[in-house]
């Protein structure tokens, strides 16, 4: 056999010599990160949570409502009241700042309220689900609908939270604009969920813990959802951090988890009992025959827009637990959102944020009970004319709209504009060739669509007052513009009048929504001059003004 073909010899000491150099290694990574430990743990324990600035508007006994400060210049009318869960600090909503529910909704434009429940007190043993339903519930809603000037607002319910929201929107539905429900439970029968098994009536009486405490401690319950996943909750995680020590990122969110899991909360004997007894074990709710103070909790009487969210890896509730009761409500409208994450994930992991909370931020923006100026506009164009018209406020600056038409053949045209009723009637004449007009009239808005054939007018109803406000006000200065002719400004006579009406430039309005590019083109003049006729017109259409 030639040298080069023969096999290398190895030595006895080889094997040995190599598991030496592995323990060494293990060992110099050990003392490196022994070394770093205290000072990276040190510097963890100093995270912040819950920090989009807020300010509490109403409170009552421990109870705090918080709305938070908003992120655009815009907000939609209809707000977001957010019921958490009696268990934990409601901060895990709020944990960090790219990883906020709390966030993902302002960035969207909405207006944010949230009940902080607080820890209830001795002397608080006695509260039952009326009392955190038909009173704290109930007061919060009036105070935001007081605030916003609406008669519904949206609700989104988290855990427990969502369960005390579906008994309210059953007894007021009439104040419940859209219902959104984020990993709750509300249907227990054979769903796999571990804290049924644990909780059900053969092995578990819920009183033999509130007869003995008053109110059930956080930390008993903090170990029974431990216990849930003990290895994991116990072993993996720490492994999981001792391998990433040097992770500052890491290091941080794992200590901010960390602390939201450590600062539980107390909750009230009786609502503890009620809810485990009627709701776990009976299954009362699903099963519509709840009463809260003798009152039935007709789930029937749910008819708003719903949203399920789920977590697809959920072992607190499973959407087992959570998707049956899409068939016992009576609203014909359920979505239902199921992404691979747990509970927790559903609030904190990076996917959810990218993935889950943009698409339920525009749910509740679709879910709008009233029309907006666009909306208006858009519904009297989409009758008289038999075209397809969405309009998107997500697209653009915080002033700007997007509208996109398309017609019977499909074709589809498409801008962003500025918001405010004279540019988006421009655009519609503009690009289909009509005449708009608006009237507010006592039972809506009146949009009527003048072609070269015919006239069709058209009634939107159940307009919002803030939106028939904007429509008086545009009117308003619509009839201000009617009463000045092109050459009333200053610097356009007979010649320039001339050419901007060729231009498409007809009135005092068209120029003061118009772009100073096409005025200067169609005048034939420089952008300077044309940005001083449009803020000449500006001022001249400014009802104020």
């Amino acid at each position: 056999m030639p040298v080069d073909e023969r096999k290398p010899i190895r030595t006895p000491l080889e094997p040995s010599v190599a598991v030496y150099r592995t323990i060494l290694e293990i060992a110099a990574e050990a003392v490196h990160k022994a070394s770093i430990a205290d000072d990276r743990l040190e510097d963890a324990a100093s995270v912040d949570v819950g920090q989009t600035p807020n300010e509490v508007v109403y409170t009552e006994n421990k109870l705090e409502l918080r709305r938070y400060e908003s992120l655009t210049e815009r907000q939609h009318d209809v707000p977001i009241l957010v019921v958490y869960a009696l268990i934990n600090r409601p901060y895990v909503l709020d944990l960090q700042p790219n990883r906020s529910i709390v966030r993902r909704l302002l960035e969207a434009g909405h207006d944010v309220y949230l009940i902080d429940w607080n820890e209830p007190s001795r002397l608080d043993r006695r509260l039952g689900l009326s009392d955190y339903v038909e009173r704290y519930i109930a007061n919060c809603v009036d105070e935001v609908r007081e605030r916003s000037g609406q008669d519904a607002i949206n609700v989104l319910g988290y855990c427990m939270g969502g369960t005390l929201s579906v008994m309210y929107a059953a007894l007021h539905p009439e104040t419940v604009n859209a219902l959104a429900l984020m990993a709750t439970g509300l249907y227990f029968a054979d769903t796999g969920g571990v804290l049924e098994v644990w909780g059900d009536e053969e092995y578990y009486d819920p009183r033999t813990v509130t007869d003995r405490f008053g109110n059930v401690p956080g930390e008993f319950l903090d170990v029974g959802f431990a216990l849930m996943d003990p290895v994991a909750n116990y072993v993996t995680k720490y492994v999981h951090l001792y391998d990433r020590l040097e992770n500052e990122d890491f290091l941080r969110n794992f200590a901010r988890m960390e602390t939201w899991l450590s600062e539980s909360v107390d909750v009230a004997g009786t609502v503890y009992d009620e809810f485990l007894e009627d709701i776990y074990q009976d299954n009362l709710l699903y099963r519509n025959e709840l009463s809260l103070d003798g009152t039935h909790v007709d789930v029937t009487n749910i008819d708003m827009p719903i949203l399920q969210i789920l977590g697809e890896y959920d072992r607190l509730v499973p959407p087992a637990a959570s998707k049956p009761f899409n068939d016992v409500v009576g609203s014909d409208d359920v979505t239902t959102i199921e992404y691979p994450t747990g509970h927790v994930g559903l609030a904190m992991s990076a996917r959810s944020h990218r993935d889950v909370w943009p698409e339920v931020a525009e749910w509740f923006l679709d879910q709008s009970e009233r029309p907006a100026l666009a909306d208006v506009i858009a519904e009297g164009v989409e009758r008289a004319l038999d075209v397809d018209v969405e309009t998107d406020v997500t697209v653009g600056e915080v002033d700007e709209i997007q509208i996109a038409i398309a017609d019977t053949q499909g074709e589809r045209t498409s801008a962003v504009i500025s918001y405010n009723t004279t540019a988006i009637e421009t655009f519609f004449e503009d690009e289909l060739g009509i005449s708009l007009g608006l009237e507010a009239a006592s039972e809506g808005i009146a949009v009527t669509v003048e072609t070269a054939d015919e006239k069709v007018t058209t009634v939107v109803e159940n307009v919002g007052e803030a939106t028939r406000e904007e429509i008086r006000e545009a009117i308003e200065a619509a009839d201000v513009a009617a009463s000045y002719e092109l050459d009333d400004i200053d610097g356009i006579g007979p010649t320039y009048t001339e050419r901007l009406r060729s231009g498409g430039v007809d009135s005092v309005s068209e120029l003061a929504v118009a772009d100073a590019a096409r005025v200067a083109e169609a005048a034939q003049t420089s952008e300077r001059f044309a940005r001083s006729w449009i803020d000449h017109a500006r001022r001249l259409v400014d009802r104020d003004g």
